[in-house]
């Protein structure tokens, strides 16, 4: 009968202990921020961008000089001007600001739209590479360890040099 005990307080230490070493999960972390900076994608990414951003503001800069050019002849010649000229010369001015103000406007739109087109295809090639190694070597959570993303120790498994082996970076 006590054999018959310690055989079952056994049983269960050990069907105890299994369930604990099963239940504890692999967990990894990489910095994605660190990982996306790395691929040569996104700094071709970057390039267009930047390029399209310099074509917006050369454009803006060209509408302001005109602008402000329209502005300065319309003073000089205001007094040779009678009051109903002047007042549709200000309402033209006005309008004139409101143009640059709406392409400044669609010109931030199309940039905003232009980078989420660039950087949506990056981001899930990370991802699936990320996915790719984490399978590989067994890991069932990978945390972000980008700062900011509320990981405040990571001292474990980094995945950045396998992914970006993957990726052939």
């Amino acid at each position: 009968m006590k054999n018959l005990k310690l055989l079952f307080v056994a049983t269960a230490l050990f069907i105890g202990a299994t369930s604990f070493v099963n239940a504890q999960s692999k967990v990894a972390h990489i910095d994605t921020q660190a990982l996306v900076e790395a691929m040569p994608e996104m700094k071709a990414a970057q390039s267009q961008l930047e390029k399209l951003q310099r074509t917006y503001d050369t454009e803006i800069k060209n509408l302001m000089k005109e602008w402000e050019a329209k502005v300065k002849q319309y003073d000089a010649e205001a007094s040779t001007k009678t009051d109903a000229e002047n007042e549709k010369r200000v309402l033209e001015v006005q309008g004139t600001q409101k143009n640059i103000g709406d392409y400044r406007q669609n010109a931030l739109q199309d940039l905003q739209k232009k980078e989420v087109d660039l950087l949506q295809p990056i981001l899930e090639k990370a991802r699936a590479a990320i996915q790719k190694v984490a399978r590989a070597e067994g890991y069932q959570y990978v945390l972000d360890s980008a700062t900011g993303n509320g990981v405040i120790l990571a001292d474990g498994t980094d995945l950045l040099p396998s992914v970006k082996k993957e990726l052939g970076i």
